[in-house]
């Protein structure tokens, strides 16, 4: 079930009716109540795969109590690393083995050796990556006795498979969301109505934006041969916003709809492309995945603490496991390779914490400094895309070498009026809106109720004017 489809649109009105106006009285009967109607979202995509959602929903609850009552180390140490090490090779098993089986079969035909390896013919569960890191950090801070284990079998479940956040993230702390959980919640119209319109504008992301420039990006990047320099500069561009749009729509999405459930999520985005160097870039892009890797891997390893070797080791690590996050392909470990080459830089000379608040927050406009500062991050951050976006390292130099010739200088073949302009609109939108959670943050507070209204209105419009007749799925699902 996709947030932009009309499934969902019959889904959420009818959970947000029995939830507030039947169960209203109980949180209890609320809690188990999401977590029947998570259990049928995630069933939508494919029933098979509830098992193991249930088995690692288990196996995590299960274990956090043993680590809790076990009388020696060793034995915390055998629950905390059981639970560790299941789900890793859960998430192994589905999305990295064949990865590693063909890495191995073509490094030994390097040599000369053929072999033939077992290659999986398994569908990669929606929501994988995301709900076993939700289970990894709540072993993790269970086991270093930063949070006691939740006993409550229903609040647990419920924090690792609630539905907005099920399939694609904002990635959850047990100390964020369980706490929202075991208390009775008020409806809130004004925390409501801030919820439609992040919906609204993640809608607006997704189906405007990020669907309109995928048609182009699509069409550029399979067909990277045919074009000159300056259209392939286009397609990363396009590819860039599309894959802004649907990632941090989604999240707009997830959030905004969990607002309507009185339930507030972690922040995943930040206006990251306002950034002015790629630190503050990471600040503000999926921001609960660069989270969770700074706590439960980079701090450990010591951070930006000790001798320059180490300091560049552990940015290299975080990076390229970010990378691999995403999928087993060596485009996305590249991706994340190139990031840590465009970090190492800015923690060496300790310019990695220069930008922490939000550009020209004291100004409307930006300084001329500021300006080439947010174009070349862009620019840096969109080489990396073409990685990202690539099917094979190949591809992706070819695209480069594309783009590295006298073509570069010539017209885009390929340039949609239509939506260089809606591109404009977005970015002056969220420049308005930067110094919120999102673009629409303050939008309530507008005194013209005329304006308001015309301009949702506009946007809604906007949204059915461009929508494809067809159910465009989001980018971050497939990770």
């Amino acid at each position: 079930m996709l947030f932009n489809s009309i499934s969902f649109a019959f889904f959420l009105p009818i959970v947000f009716l029995l939830y507030w106006f039947v169960l209203g009285k109980s949180y209890k009967a609320q809690n188990a109540f999401l977590l029947l109607a998570s259990y049928y979202f995630y069933s939508c995509w494919d029933v098979r795969f509830l098992a193991l959602l249930l088995f690692s929903t288990g196996l995590d609850y299960f274990s956090a109590l043993q680590i809790q009552e076990s009388k020696s180390e060793s034995s915390r140490k055998f629950w905390f690393w059981a639970s560790i090490g299941i789900n890793i090779s859960f998430l192994g098993i589905f999305k990295y083995y064949n990865f590693f089986a063909s890495s191995f079969q073509e490094s030994l035909a390097l040599f000369g050796i053929q072999i033939d390896l077992y290659l999986l013919q398994i569908i990669l569960p929606v929501g994988i990556s995301f709900y076993t890191f939700h289970g990894l950090s709540y072993i993790i801070d269970v086991y270093k006795k930063r949070i006691i284990p939740e006993k409550d079998p229903l609040a647990y479940a419920l924090f690792v498979s609630y539905f907005p956040l099920l399939v694609a993230g904002p990635i959850e702390r047990a100390t964020h969301l369980l706490p929202q959980l075991k208390k009775k919640r008020k409806f809130d119209y004004q925390q409501a109505v801030a919820g439609l319109y992040q919906i609204l504008w993640g809608l607006f992301k997704k189906i405007v934006i990020a669907d309109n420039c995928a048609q182009y990006a699509n069409q550029i990047f399979d067909n990277a041969a045919d074009f000159s320099g300056s259209t392939l500069v286009m397609g990363a561009i396009f590819f860039a916003f599309q894959i802004y749009g649907d990632f941090s729509g989604y999240s707009d999405i997830a959030l905004g709809t969990s607002k309507l459930l009185g339930i507030e999520l972690l922040q995943n985005f930040s206006f990251p492309y306002f950034s002015r160097d790629i630190a503050e870039f990471w600040r503000r892009w999926h921001i609960s995945l660069s989270s969770w890797f700074k706590d439960y891997v980079y701090i450990p390893l010591g951070g930006s603490k000790g001798s320059k070797l180490n300091k560049i080791r552990n940015v290299f690590v975080i990076f390229l496991l970010s990378g691999f996050w995403h999928g087993a392909n060596w485009t996305f470990i590249a991706w994340g390779f190139l990031h840590a080459l465009y970090f190492i830089p800015l923690l060496l000379t300790n310019k990695n914490r220069s930008n922490i608040e939000i550009v020209s927050n004291e100004t409307f406009f930006p300084s001329i400094k500021e300006l080439f500062q947010i174009g070349l991050t862009f620019s840096l951050t969109t080489v990396a895309w073409i990685f990202f976006r690539a099917s094979t390292i190949g591809g992706a130099i070819n695209y480069m070498k594309g783009i590295c010739n006298v073509s570069l200088f010539t017209f885009p073949s390929v340039r949609p009026t239509y939506l260089i302009l809606l591109i404009l609109l977005f970015i002056i939108i969220e420049w308005i809106g930067r110094r919120e959670t999102f673009a629409l943050g303050s939008f309530n507070q507008i005194g013209n109720r005329f304006f308001r209204w015309t301009f949702l209105v506009f946007l809604l419009i906007l949204i059915f004017i461009f929508n494809s007749p067809i159910e465009q799925q989001f980018i971050y699902f497939q990770f």
